[in-house]
């Protein structure tokens, strides 16, 4: 079952997102599993919005991530929200 996942990440930057997106994108098989994700910039930092294909895929990326994110400085913060999706479609798909 699909799952979404909706990440608040204050006090973090874009250029914190960007770098640490540069170094997972070296390895890209990192997403399997990964169907979108959008990053949205805030007042306070950013939210992140992903659609897994299984939660099971998204733990296995989140497992391999954070050693790369805390590596460079960012907190172990909380734990993202994660919903079942009843329903997703991209449009003209």
């Amino acid at each position: 079952m699909a799952i979404l996942v909706h990440a608040v990440l204050d006090g973090i930057s874009a250029d914190q997102y960007d770098t640490l997106n540069a170094k997972l994108q070296e390895t890209p098989e990192i997403f399997d599993g990964c169907v979108a994700h959008a990053c949205v910039a805030t007042e306070s930092g950013l939210e992140i919005f992903d659609i897994w294909a299984s939660e099971a895929q998204m733990r296995a990326f989140a497992e391999k991530m954070m050693p790369v994110a805390v590596g460079l400085g960012w907190p172990e913060g909380p734990m993202p929200r994660v919903l079942d999706v009843h329903n997703h479609w991209v449009p003209g798909g």
